[in-house]
């Protein structure tokens, strides 16, 4: 009796705490629109005659709460200024970048508990980035920085697409049962923490074939999906999808469970490609009326009259930026590899956030 009495304050306490959360920031979904604080993003905005309101203008920034847990590998991502790796220097310089994205009219940018490939293309080697400990427990220190992200997300009203899982890192959580276990510890911090303003990508590219586990896999993420959306707390649910290699159209299963669709770019070498893939992607078995959102493409000819993210938008689709630095390029470009310059500083990114602010009219359409 005494345990299912505390069991009972404790829920009543946390529900508590999420209502009285003052949060700032609110996404929502209405069509194939996203709403923040039930206004759609880019009120009112138009480009070239595309309908820009209610997109969300991402870019893929997931390592903002790195770190390499394997001593032997850390050396690899040291600083070129001070010659070591330092996870909350990242993390510290990722926050002041934000608010120069936004100003520039980004309103969105992906975030994962697991990263992404911290050198590119490439194998996955024996780095550990994970905010997973092998039984889906949630590493504090990773946690605390994504709350520092977060935070300035939401005083920004910018939108966090949350992946959780990365191929390169889910063989870390011994099995199928760490993996939900992961699904529910991560909403319901999220839930404990207040945070509206993010969405679920549960895994990175589910069709890789170096996922471990059947669960993170096409025929059967779907379930993750579900699992996500079946966790609700005074009312109030994540929305939730997953996301598909470069060129991929996604399963009828997947489809019909998502809120919203992801697909990537990878491998999309020019902007009528692009459009069959969207126009593909819209004619699954179970679409609906819903949002489509590229958030990994690494095309870019910005200066050009039709490349993809112009596709995309034509197609009234988001579209997000995916900028890695190869072997022996200089350390402002990318946003992917590590160690990581957060600013606005190479001649890509210069494009890049040039075209945002072009089509988005820049702050002043928040």
């Amino acid at each position: 009796m005494k345990k299912s009495l505390l069991l009972l304050l404790l829920l009543v306490v946390s529900a508590t705490a999420f209502q009285n959360k003052k949060t700032r920031t609110t996404v929502s979904i209405k069509g194939e629109a996203f709403y923040v604080n039930e206004k759609p993003t880019y009120d009112g905005r138009n480009w070239k005659g595309n309908k820009i309101e209610g997109l969300l203008i991402n870019s893929r920034m997931v390592q903002g709460i790195f770190d390499d847990l394997n001593p032997e590998t850390r050396e690899r991502f040291i600083y070129p200024d001070t010659r070591v790796w330092d996870a909350n220097r990242n993390t510290r310089e990722f926050v002041d970048a934000m608010d120069e994205w936004h100003r520039q009219g980004l309103n969105s940018f992906t975030m994962n508990l697991q990263g992404g490939s911290p050198v590119g293309y490439g194998n996955q080697k024996n780095w550990i980035n994970t905010a997973f400990d092998k039984d889906g427990n949630l590493r504090t220190d990773f946690m605390g920085r994504l709350e520092k992200i977060l935070n300035k997300a939401d005083e920004l009203n910018m939108v966090v697409i949350l992946g959780l899982f990365y191929f390169g890192q889910d063989q870390h959580l011994l099995n199928e049962q760490a993996i939900k276990a992961g699904v529910k510890n991560a909403i319901d911090w999220l839930f404990q923490k207040g945070y509206k303003n993010v969405l679920i990508e549960v895994n990175n590219e589910c069709n890789i074939d170096q996922y471990d586990h059947e669960i993170l896999k096409p025929k059967r993420v779907h379930e993750l999906i579900d699992l996500v959306k079946g966790m609700k707390k005074l009312g109030y649910r994540y929305l939730v999808s997953t996301s598909y290699g470069g060129n991929t159209v996604p399963t009828p299963n997947v489809v019909k469970s998502s809120d919203f669709i992801l697909i990537h770019g990878n491998g999309v070498k020019d902007y009528e490609t692009m459009q069959l893939l969207i126009d593909n992607t819209r004619k699954v078995e179970g679409y609906r009326p819903m949002p489509v959102v590229v958030n990994e493409d690494d095309h870019f000819d910005f200066d050009q009259n039709k490349n993809n993210f112009v596709g995309a938008i034509e197609k009234y689709v988001s579209w997000g930026y995916f900028d890695y630095r190869k072997e022996g390029e200089d350390f402002s470009v990318g946003y992917q590899t590590v160690p990581v310059d957060w600013g606005i500083h190479s001649d890509r990114k210069k494009g890049f956030f040039n075209k945002v602010k072009e089509i988005t009219g820049g702050l002043s359409s928040h």
